[in-house]
């Protein structure tokens, strides 16, 4: 049986988890005013693997793929994606991000990183490294 402070942690970190990501989604406009929070994730995702399917972004982020698709469409007419054929499977495509990509993407993220670092600038280093263990084995879920 799960005892009562189990169950109220897990209450609380729900709740702090859903505002954080409200949080998120409020800002995405703030770093890109055409650009929703998933279209950011799918271009950081392609940046990350230097290229990835449609399907890889589906999977990985557990979207449908007209989700992937409609945002994957709104990136490429900003040119910050391009798709080309995968050498390995013709029918494919992989998507790869422009330079103008890399660019947008790369200025979110040190605007990310510097909220982020003044948010947790009265946090001692090993909570911030216990934090980020946590969020990671969380999200790997383990």
């Amino acid at each position: 049986m799960t005892s009562e402070p189990r169950t109220t942690a897990i209450h609380t970190i729900q709740r702090e988890l859903t505002a954080f990501a409200r949080r998120a989604r409020g800002r995405a406009s703030e770093l890109h005013p055409e650009l929703s929070l998933v279209a950011f994730s799918i271009l950081d995702l392609v940046i990350e693997r230097d290229g990835c399917q449609a399907t890889d972004v589906a999977d990985h982020f557990v979207l449908d793929k007209s989700t992937v698709s409609r945002q994957v469409g709104a990136l490429e007419r900003l040119g910050y994606l391009t798709r080309e054929v995968d050498p390995d499977n013709r029918r494919n495509h992989i998507l790869r991000p422009t330079a103008q990509g890399r660019r947008v993407a790369g200025a979110a993220e040190q605007r990310r990183h510097r909220e982020f670092a003044d948010r947790l600038t009265a946090w001692e280093d090993i909570d911030i490294r216990r934090f980020a263990e946590y969020l990671v084995r969380y999200n790997a879920g383990k």
